[in-house]
């Protein structure tokens, strides 16, 4: 299984616990000493079993709506729009639970009643207003976890980042190249959007496993657990892959911006310190001589004329490449006192 497609499996996997625990706790609450006012009378127990039939398949509705979500409507729009959307979603999510409910009435319960009168029997609208919520609360959640990083949440919530710890990392600066002109000649609303756009194009390397651990205006920092990174050198296909979706797109970026975007990158491994920080906002920062010598690197791409530049730390761990590495010799970079030796990375003509 590929990353991406083991990526939409664990958002669909998410989903799927989230809804079966949210009918097994509606069915735990509203069954324990109650009665039914309508047709389909449950214990307790019989409505936690149908609960966790019904959160599965629920659960892989609105999580495959998810993944389309990420991966095809991350275009810019409108709030109009997007509630207009959400409020279709919404309804014909409903439409679907109804559907499966019903069935499963009907055909495991031998209950004879109509749909109609299914869909609109005493306590439906209290079904309809937690179900809604609950919708509302996995795509916040959602939001959070993409906000914070893949995995990070759970991590967050289990205190794995309150106490400082070391992890072994790649790091990559990705930094937009004459951003300063190009700043100038599209004025700053133009300027916003086309960094928007060249960022929005970026998440194609999330199949190449990395992380996007923060944005800096024009600038993007990625990272990978070591094993992730070397593997399949993902630390530098990321890269290439990255600049060939922009190459793809670069009659958008003309018609649009009257511009190609190219952006140079700097990459370091090491050893770093992970750890949570913030009072009234919550991160996870990584800490180090190996985030620095990174952003140290990149900036030493124009005076060597080199889109791609990696520490010899790094380049000494890839096992077997295919790209080239010409190396440039030991540098000094600003605010360390030994020169590190850096290698230009290219691929391979094709």
């Amino acid at each position: 299984m590929n990353y991406k497609n083991k990526r939409r499996w664990l958002i669909i996997r998410d989903y799927c616990i989230g809804w079966t625990l949210a009918f097994v706790f509606y069915s735990i609450v509203r069954g324990e000493g109650t009665q039914e006012m309508g047709s389909v009378q449950l214990e307790v127990w019989r409505s936690i079993l149908v609960s966790m039939v019904i959160g599965p398949i629920v659960g892989s509705i609105s999580g495959y709506a998810q993944v389309l979500t990420e991966e095809k409507a991350y275009q810019p729009m409108s709030i109009q729009k997007l509630l207009i959307l959400r409020f279709i979603f919404t309804l014909l999510f409903i439409i679907s639970i109804i559907l499966i409910a019903y069935t499963i009435v009907t055909l495991f319960m031998e209950v004879k009643i109509g749909l109609i009168a299914f869909a609109f029997e005493p306590g439906s609208f209290a079904i309809y207003l937690y179900i809604l919520f609950v919708d509302v609360f996995m795509a916040i959640l959602r939001q959070v976890n993409l906000l914070l990083g893949e995995k990070k949440l759970g991590k967050l919530l289990r205190g794995k980042f309150y106490t400082p710890r070391e992890e072994e990392r790649i790091f990559m600066f990705v930094d937009l190249k004459d951003s300063t002109k190009l700043a100038e000649q599209l004025g700053h609303t133009k300027y916003s959007l086309l960094i928007q756009d060249c960022f929005n194009d970026l998440g194609v390397v999330a199949e190449n496993q990395a992380e996007i651990y923060q944005y800096a205006g024009d600038e993007a920092i990625l990272t990978w657990q070591l094993p992730d990174g070397l593997r399949n050198e993902n630390c530098i296909r990321a890269y290439f892959n990255f600049k060939e979706e922009l190459i793809k797109k670069q009659d958008y970026y003309l018609h649009k911006y009257n511009c190609r975007p190219f952006f140079k990158a700097g990459i370091n491994a090491g050893n770093v310190m992970v750890t949570e920080i913030g009072k009234y906002k919550k991160d996870i920062a990584y800490h180090g001589d190996t985030v620095n010598t990174a952003a140290r690197i990149q900036s030493k791409c124009n005076d060597f004329k080199q889109e791609l530049l990696i520490s010899k730390n790094l380049k000494d761990q890839l096992k077997k490449s295919e790209f080239n590495f010409d190396e440039l010799g030991r540098i000094a970079l600003k605010g360390k006192e030994k020169e590190v030796l850096i290698y230009a990375v290219a691929e391979y003509a094709k």
